[in-house]
């Protein structure tokens, strides 16, 4: 835990309130009170981790689990055609607490500049390098 204080621990805590659509042992999930869209869900662990390498093994797959059921909830409640899931991890992360976005898009539904520009490589044996050192360390 952090000495700050954690918004989503005190909805956890029921200190704060939220909209909530999933409560468990290990997970709640509620509205994010500024939604991309009307239906987009918040997933947090009810245990305070800020990131995604803090996040216990153990709650790897019960997240992705929540994050299928929520997806699937989430576009027959709001009737859209898909789902977008985002998890930020420190950088542009609102709340320092671990939380998965579960937002319902449609075509054209008008989301832009959530993306960022793209860029290439410099070369195929720069791509390659970076890739080696990513992949030596999983």
């Amino acid at each position: 835990m952090t000495d700050k204080p954690c918004v989503f621990c005190d909805i956890v805590a029921g200190r704060t309130p939220g909209h909530v659509v999933l409560d468990d042992d290990d997970f709640l999930a509620f509205l994010d009170i500024r939604p991309l869209f009307p239906g987009h869900v918040l997933l947090v662990p009810k245990a305070h981790h800020e990131a995604i390498w803090d996040l216990p093994p153990e709650l790897h797959g019960p997240m992705l689990e929540r994050t299928q059921r929520l997806s699937v909830a989430v576009r027959e409640a709001t009737g859209s055609t898909g789902i977008f899931n985002a998890m930020n991890n420190i950088v542009s992360q609102s709340v320092p607490h671990l939380h998965m976005h579960v937002v319902p898009r449609n075509p054209k539904d008008g989301l832009r500049g959530f993306f960022w520009p793209r860029t290439k490589y410099a070369s195929d044996e720069e791509a390659a390098k970076i890739a080696a050192r990513i992949a030596e360390r999983t």
